[in-house]
Formats: C-alpha cells, structure tokens, sequence
C-alpha cells in the first residue's frame, strides 16, 4: 500500500468538494440543525460525508470507516484498515464564518493511525504525514517538511474559539509566566500550527471530543516532532468501541514541554 499515492487522492478530494463547501459557506443558507449531544450540523457537513463515503467506498472498497455524520454501525471493528472523517471539523466555526474549519481524513490500520490529511477549503492549504515518513505542509502545489519550534519557554498557547473550559484557564494561569501570548484558533487547525512552528501548546480538557477530532491532527503533530497525549501521557488509541477521548487531551511541540506544562 502506497501511502504517498493514497495522500495525493485525498488531496484532490478535499479540493474537489471545497468549492461546493465554499458555496454554502458564503451563502444565507446553511440548514443548521442540532444534534444528539448539542452540537451543530449543517447541510455543508452532510455533503462532505455523503461524498467521501461514496467516492472512498469506491476507491478502497475494503475499508471500513467511522465519520462524524454518519451511524456507527460497528461494522468497522472488523476491519482492518478505516477511514476516520470529520468531513467539517469546526462546524461552530463555519456557522460563525471565523475561516477557521477543516476537512480531517485519517487512515487507521489495527488501531493506530497511519495516515492524516487536513485541508482548509478557506486558505486552501493542506496538512498532511505518514507513519514514520514525517509531516508535510502544501500550498500552491509548493510541498515542505514542516517541524515543531525548539521553544521550551515564552511558548504561544492555542485556545478554542468556542470551547475553552476553566480547567484550560487555570492551567493557563498556573503557567502563564513561561507564555508569550495566548490566541484563540479554530477546529484541528491548532494542531497544524503547532506542527508548522507557529505555537507550541494546547490544552483540550473537555471530554466532548471523539476519534475524528484527534486522528489527522495527532499524527500530523506527532511525525513534525510533537506530541498529542491524554492528560495521562497517554497516545489515544483508535478505532474503538467508545470513540470518545474522555480525558481530554494536550497538544505540544515536544515530550519534555508536555511533561513540563501539564501537571
């Protein structure tokens, strides 16, 4: 299996769908709904599910998956490679026109990630890593190997746009002293600025979040030299029965700051 080759289909998916994305994104009508557990949806999610399960069933017809708009039928556990889609991964941030959402597609084989891929349909730009084969930013068809900042102090902290907890403020205040700055940014876009040196750490406590919030991001961190970890040091493991990350997690350029700024 070539990843390379499989990264390349993604891409051109993801810039595929983003003009139709985009459509409903400038336009008066988004359709919004409320799900289950509270959290927004709109038609412009539901277009992006409907085409990647039917474009990637066709292509990888083996492969199982677990998206965020789709019913998780379990079906999946019995595969051995399955795509993890967020097919809008910052729906609050697409209803309130911030720029800041992302289309997320994650490999899984046996539990582990092997693949991400993060397109901004906005900025047009893209995030992407293997396993093992490091970490790699596109933009203008122009690719580089991108790669977490050396910084150990005066770090930049990424919060939420629209779901930082007090138990995230708090942390920020007991280490304040060694920030530089503390801005707001949207959807897994975090992770790839973290990735790209362009900030150092993020703090996630709630345990709202679920498998296709973390999996493109966690790899695209992890292969740029950082880590995305529980509160426990912990890397998350995927294609599970529960896909919710209940203890939260932490992004940051390196182990030692993370051992460093998370307790």
């Amino acid at each position: 299996m070539n990843l390379g080759d499989i990264s390349k289909t993604l891409i051109s998916l993801c810039e595929e769908i983003s003009p139709k994305i985009l459509e409903i994104y400038n336009s008066n009508n988004l359709d919004i709904e409320t799900k289950s557990d509270n959290s927004p949806v709109t038609k412009a999610d539901k277009m992006v599910d409907t085409f990647l399960r039917e474009r990637l069933s066709f292509l990888f017809p083996s492969f199982g998956f677990l998206t965020e708009e789709s019913t998780d039928d379990l079906i999946r556990l019995n595969e051995e490679y399955i795509w993890i889609i967020d097919p809008i991964d910052g729906t609050k941030d697409f209803i309130a026109h911030t720029d800041q959402f992302s289309i997320n597609i994650a490999l899984c084989h046996k539990h582990e990630i092997v693949l991400g891929v993060i397109y901004s349909p906005v900025f047009k730009k893209c995030w992407y890593a293997f396993k093992n084969d490091g970490a790699y930013y596109l933009r203008d068809n122009i690719t580089t190997k991108i790669h977490t900042s050396k910084r150990n102090e005066m770090l930049r902290v990424l919060t939420s746009n629209f779901h930082m907890n007090d138990a995230e403020r708090e942390m920020i205040k007991r280490y304040e002293s060694h920030f530089e700055k503390v801005f707001p940014y949207g959807s897994s876009l975090k992770g790839c600025m973290i990735a790209m040196g362009e900030g150092e750490l993020s703090y996630r406590f709630s345990s709202g979040t679920k498998e296709w919030d973390t999996a493109a991001m966690g790899l695209i961190v992890k292969e740029a030299g950082g880590v995305l970890l529980d509160r426990d040091g912990k890397e998350i493991i995927y294609n599970k029965i529960d896909v919710y990350n209940h203890d939260g997690y932490i992004i940051c350029n390196s182990y030692e700051n993370f051992i460093k700024y998370s307790k």
